[in-house]
């Protein structure tokens, strides 16, 4: 029998070899839908280099390929299969912070023999960079940044092979992930760290956090360190970000679950069991075994304690005192990101992805209106929330998720989102993931970065997915961009118009949908979009973490890469390409545009010291040589 090895596996893998899902649909069955999706489909888009433009008729007018000119400022890169960053001609990168860098004098940093001692390893820069958000305060730029996961082989001594030994370990694994927020400043040298800034300060699983909204102090939220439901500590596998109108950050809770173990059969109630299920809540974790040093993680000793976690979390980014706020009222799930928005009539309208095949996009509109300088209480929690239903003419609605469509209550609604979802009949997605708004136009944009199951097994709560309007192919390896475009410019409106921007493929390979939409040639084909941002003119930025084996149906993609997209032509250039084994994650501004910072998550090799030295995840600087605007 062959032994797999979980450590290597990624969370949906993890979560699939766990919780099993059940085979639903026969081969048979699965050829005649391709075939009729296509047919539906040769109205709808247009596939391969000789289409003339891409799109749902109602939406053609903005997504017709442009005749000659673009508006990238650049000449776009080839594909590069090395262990370093390229970017065009007239750009350069420097390295802003890597892991193991110190935040602050006392901590001993970087050490390549064991990747850290466990002392003031919360001082350090954490591990694995993932979104990122830059704030400006009273003349001081603040990067608030996700550390989503550890390398466990890297971070323990070797001869452990990732495993940890003692409590001591599981410390320095809880250490090196949740989220830094540390001051930044450009010099004659380029930008760095500001160390010992009074802004510095690193979130981590341990940090005392404030549970607000609807779930909060409900029974299923309390323990016996916590009665009152109320209060919790830290924030796990933190991935997608975003920021309020207001000035904070928001960092999103998303595979919690693999933390979770447990050094006994729990004894829980039937709905528990159900939760458990539907999140991948399981017996020996994903390789950290917190449980077995930390009673918290262990849910035969402690079962609510995972439904304290996978929710957006607040943090005042100017305020090192300020303790992080849990917002229940955004639904509990994998999120990826956050992307907030201010609608016509003042409400705040939240917009999020859960990353995990077969699962929903959802919205958040609060009853409450935002004022600049105003109380900001409630407006992430007191209002409603929605799952999106997409339908194959072109038009979405949004469900509300309420007692009376899904039968449960408030409370519940907001702990078994995912339930709740399932019940009100919501789109089932390729995994979506970053959600970004134009902010230029009344319309929002989602990567949906690939789902392998789509039309061959149900999700972990057996919902169907069967091929549908904004994922038309089975078996996705390559993953698509759904946008879509609130009635009237109101995203508080319950209905919307949507298109494919982009079809990820390769051209080279198929001659059929799996090539890709019009917008993909062979000179800029990709796989996987994950991370995505518009900068200030309105082009669209796009991240990828996929396959970057450069070999089969993925020939010809390379590394990883960051592409930018203009949403008026459809066009799509690539800008980056990351080290070989990276994933391109994460993006910010400088306070005057002329610095863009970009994540390098997971490098392979030895990036970026070379030689012995372990890789580093890291955030680069990226500038151009004249030093003007970057986006």
């Amino acid at each position: 029998m062959t032994t797999i090895d979980k450590t290597d596996l990624s969370a949906d893998d993890w979560d699939e070899i766990t919780f099993p899902r059940a085979e639903a649909n026969e081969f048979d069955d699965v050829v005649e839908r391709a075939v009729s999706r296509r047919g539906f489909l040769g109205g709808a888009l247009a596939f391969g280099s000789g289409a003339a433009a891409m799109g749902l008729g109602a939406l053609n007018s903005t997504t017709a390929l442009a005749a000659g000119g673009n508006r990238f400022p650049f000449e776009p890169i080839p594909v590069f299969t090395d262990g370093t960053v390229h970017l065009p001609e007239g750009y350069s990168w420097q390295t802003l912070a890597s892991w193991g860098d110190p935040l602050f004098s006392d901590a001993d940093g970087y050490d390549i023999a064991n990747g850290g001692p466990v002392e003031k390893s919360d001082r350090v820069f954490g591990e694995n960079t993932d979104g990122m958000e830059l704030f400006s305060w009273r003349g001081h730029q603040i990067l608030a940044i996700n550390h989503e996961y550890t390398n466990r082989k890297i971070n323990l001594p070797a001869g452990q092979d990732g495993t940890p030994a003692d409590a001591d370990d599981v410390l320095k694994l809880q250490n090196l992930q949740g989220v830094a927020v540390v001051e930044v400043a450009e010099t004659e040298s380029g930008w760095s760290l500001v160390k010992d800034s009074p802004f510095n300060r690193r979130i981590t699983h341990n940090t005392p956090m404030t549970i607000v909204g609807p779930a909060a102090g409900h029974d299923l939220l309390k323990t016996s360190a916590d009665p009152t439901g109320t209060e919790s500590l830290g924030t796990l596998n933190n991935c997608g970000s975003g920021r309020t109108p207001w000035g904070t950050y928001l960092t999103c809770e998303e595979n919690f679950n693999g933390y979770f173990g447990a050094t006994a059969e729990p004894e829980v109630s039937g709905a528990v069991q159900a939760g458990f299920e539907r999140y991948g809540i399981g017996t020996d974790g994903w390789g950290y075994d917190y449980h077995k040093w930390d009673a918290r993680f262990d849910v035969s000793k402690t079962p609510n304690e995972p439904h304290r976690a996978g929710w957006v979390v607040e943090i005042d980014p100017t305020d090192p005192d300020a303790t992080p706020v849990k917002h229940t009222g955004l639904g509990r799930f994998k999120h990826e990101n956050a992307e907030v928005v201010v609608a016509l009539d003042g409400r705040v309208v939240v917009y999020m992805g859960d990353d995990e095949r077969g699962e929903y996009l959802y919205r958040f509109v609060s009853n409450g209106v935002y004022a600049p300088g105003g109380s900001t209480e409630g407006l992430l929690d007191d209002g409603t929330l929605s799952v999106a239903k997409f339908h194959d003419n072109g038009t979405g609605t949004w469900r509300a998720l309420t007692p009376a469509s899904t039968g449960m209550d408030d409370a519940e609604i907001r702990i078994f989102t995912r339930m709740a979802a399932s019940k009100a009949g919501g789109t089932t997605m390729d995994r979506p993931e970053w959600v970004s708004a134009n902010p230029h136009a009344a319309e929002v944009y989602c990567c949906l970065t690939n789902n392998k199951n789509r039309g061959v097994k149900p999700n972990a709560g057996g919902d169907d997915t069967s091929v549908n309007g904004p994922n038309p192919r089975e078996t996705n390896k390559y993953g698509q961009i759904v946008r879509w475009r609130p009635l009237r410019g109101d995203h508080t409106a319950d209905t919307f118009e949507w298109d494919l921007y982009v079809m990820a493929g390769n051209p080279e390979v198929y001659g059929n949908e799996y090539g890709g939409s019009a917008n993909v040639t062979a000179g800029n084909m990709f796989n996987s979009p994950d991370g995505m941002a518009f900068d200030s003119n309105g082009l669209v930025w796009i991240q990828t973490d996929g396959d970057d084996s450069n070999e089969g149906e993925f020939a010809g993609m390379g590394n990883n890469q960051m592409l930018v997209g203009d949403p008026a032509t459809g066009e799509i250039a690539r800008f980056m390409t990351g080290p070989n084994g990276c994933e391109i994650t994460g993006l910010a501004w400088s306070a005057d545009r002329r610095t863009m910072f970009v994540g390098i998550q997971h490098p392979g090799g030895s990036w970026p010291e070379g030689g012995d030295a372990l890789p580093r995840s890291s955030v680069i600087a990226i500038k151009r040589d004249d030093n003007a605007l970057v986006g």
